[in-house]
């Protein structure tokens, strides 16, 4: 999940947000709010450099600028599940609005007979000190009311957009995952390789990349069918997943490739996390479901490159790769290092 933030947290970032929100000329809608909360959550380093360097040319953000940072920071990913959180989100906000312009008005109001009631006071106009008594006693109450009122508003807004968030991260995350394998998809390898690259390090440790083949696979698909195949990727996505770091994220690149992410670690933790993989897969033996017999076993070839200072991810990757496939000449069944 993508908001870890406790409901205190949460209450805390959304008013810091509807602060910011209320600086800029962008509307207050869900993508603007996104774009916010994770900039003032500080969960999202690439959205936070962006936005601040949006900050130093345009002092006040609009739509535009919010959108393109919402699209290329936030992944909008547009299933159902996420156009209708939003809508929800958009309808909260919506909601509270009106009631803050409710309570609004009747401030004003309220201002305007005080000032009445201090002019006859200081005039001594016993006439008109009576009626100007009884409305403001009577805007006093609805003052109350309306404060009240909102201040339940408020309150069960902070639940809702704890629910919300809640079908936004799920939502995002569905659209981050490959179905097949249940692990990265490409856009969201895409979002991690960055942030993994923009976190800093610390010294002897840097960014890894592993890439992953499977060897051989045509044949699999060649001979078993496709079902097989589809059966093979999702053993191996989970055979590389088991026993692997928390911090290594692993990801679906296409067709039989995978990558795994390894974070702040040695080029020689790499390369051992790299062979582990390579050994549970080979570990491998898929079974006919009926018979029980095995009927194929598994090898991945694999290619470790470690971050260089200045490198971009695809300079990284195009270097894990080329290492990936010096071990594919090699023989196969192997891990090599760039």
């Amino acid at each position: 999940m993508r908001y870890t933030e406790t409901r205190e947290q949460s209450a805390e970032l959304l008013r810091a947000v509807v602060a910011l929100m209320a600086r800029h000329e962008a509307a207050f809608n869900p993508l603007s709010y996104a774009v916010w909360y994770e900039y003032t959550a500080g969960t999202n380093a690439a959205l936070k450099h962006a936005l601040e360097a949006c900050l130093q040319a345009t002092p006040q953000l609009g739509d535009d600028a919010i959108a393109r940072l919402h699209a290329q920071h936030i992944d909008a990913a547009d299933g159902p599940a996420l156009q209708r959180a939003s809508g929800d989100l958009q309808a909260l906000m919506s909601d509270m609005a009106a009631s803050a312009a409710t309570t609004g008005r009747q401030a004003g109001v309220f201002g305007e007979q005080l000032s009445g009631l201090t002019d006859a006071l200081r005039t001594s106009d016993t006439a008109r000190l009576a009626p100007l008594l009884d409305e403001v006693s009577a805007t006093a109450t609805g003052m109350k009311q309306a404060v009240q009122a909102l201040r339940e508003q408020v309150e069960a807004s902070r639940l809702e957009i704890d629910r919300l968030h809640g079908d936004l991260s799920r939502a995002r995350d569905e659209a981050l995952v490959d179905p097949l394998t249940q692990v990265l998809n490409r856009k969201g390898l895409d979002l991690e390789l960055q942030r993994m690259l923009q976190s800093p390090s610390e010294p002897g440790r840097m960014p890894g990349v592993v890439m992953i083949d499977i060897d051989r696979f045509k044949g699999v698909n060649d001979t078993h069918g496709h079902v097989m195949g589809d059966r093979v990727l999702q053993v191996v996505a989970q055979a590389l997943r088991t026993g692997a770091p928390a911090a290594m994220r692993l990801a679906r690149y296409g067709g039989e490739e995978f990558v795994a992410l390894c974070a702040h670690c040695t080029p020689e933790a790499a390369l051992a996390e790299a062979e582990a993989m390579r050994l549970r897969v080979k570990a491998i033996r898929v079974r006919d479901r009926r018979t029980k017999d095995v009927v194929l076993t598994v090898t991945v070839s694999a290619g470790v490159a470690m971050a260089q200072p200045g490198e971009d991810a695809a300079a990284l990757v195009a270097r894990a790769d080329e290492a990936m496939y010096a071990a594919k000449r090699g023989g196969r069944d192997r891990v090599c290092a760039a």
